[in-house]
């Protein structure tokens, strides 16, 4: 198996164990005629820690070591990307080997703190939900209408996975109008993760970013967004009571319902411009 190996100074050696995101298959439609087409894959990644068993996420498998680092990251379970000393996928094991330079200090309490989340197929975080929160201070951040439906038509352009396959949830990175980063993957939290993965890999910060997923936003996704210092949140879906009360307490702006020119503002609608609405 091929390894990229990062400066060994500040960054992770990995595996670039990436796979394919749709498997193709044959059906047979209303008509009794057999079709070709494609669904997505959904592949069991099991996480090992320091040679400690730790969870099986389900997953397309098309970005796994971002996926897990993100996963760390926005687990708590490590604080810097550089205490990190390999990450190794090997699907022949379905398997993930997570080893750190000088172990998790406190892991044992932090595992045994375990939230079952909304996520699809169940997401999971570890220790308290609200470790952390008040910590956080993000940015104020204003935005126009006009940026709103320009970004929404950019993203409209993706979704590739989804197209081709269905049963797929997508994220995506933005800046202004672009897009710099757009994961898909079967569940909304693992398209998170490895985008979070991303950002951490690269040392990018997210005070100017704006993150958009197609999955309802739960108290999970704000929490996930808020660790990473973005302060928007967008969806074309709905959100959950925890969602809007957690998105109140740590200033996530949360548009949802966001499709064509249609959206609804739950939060931070003083830092919108509203600059096009529609005739």
């Amino acid at each position: 198996m091929e390894s990229v190996t990062a400066d060994a100074v500040h960054l992770p050696e990995m595996t670039d164990a990436g796979l394919d995101a749709a498997t193709a298959v044959t059906a047979v439609d209303e008509f009794g005629q057999q079709r070709d087409g494609y669904i997505a894959a959904e592949r069991a990644l099991t996480v090992y820690l320091d040679k400690r068993e730790i969870i099986t996420l389900m997953t397309l498998g098309t970005q796994p070591e971002l996926l897990i680092l993100g996963w760390l990251r926005n687990q708590r379970l490590v604080s810097a990307i550089d205490q990190v000393k390999a990450v190794q996928v090997d699907w022949e094991t379905s398997s993930v080997a997570v080893t750190t330079h000088h172990g998790i200090e406190g892991l044992d309490e932090r595992l045994r703190r375990k939230t079952v989340t909304t996520g699809c197929g169940q997401g999971t975080l570890f220790g308290n939900l609200m470790d952390d929160l008040e910590r956080i201070r993000l940015p104020q951040v204003d935005l126009s209408q006009a940026r709103i439906y320009q970004l929404l038509q950019t993203l409209n352009e993706h979704n590739q996975v989804y197209r081709q396959a269905g049963a797929v949830h997508g994220c995506a990175l933005c800046r202004d109008n672009r897009i710099l980063r757009f994961v898909e993957d079967v569940g909304r939290h693992n398209a998170v993760d490895a985008i979070a993965g991303y950002m951490w890999l690269n040392g990018i910060g997210g005070g100017d970013k704006l993150f958009y997923t197609t999955g309802r936003l739960t108290s999970e996704m704000v929490i996930k967004v808020a660790q990473m210092g973005v302060p928007v949140l967008l969806s074309r879906s709905g959100i959950t009571q925890m969602g809007l009360e957690l998105a109140q307490r740590v200033g996530v702006t949360l548009i949802a319902r966001a499709k064509g020119r249609h959206f609804l503002v739950y939060h931070g609608a003083e830092r919108v411009r509203f600059d096009a609405v529609p005739g």
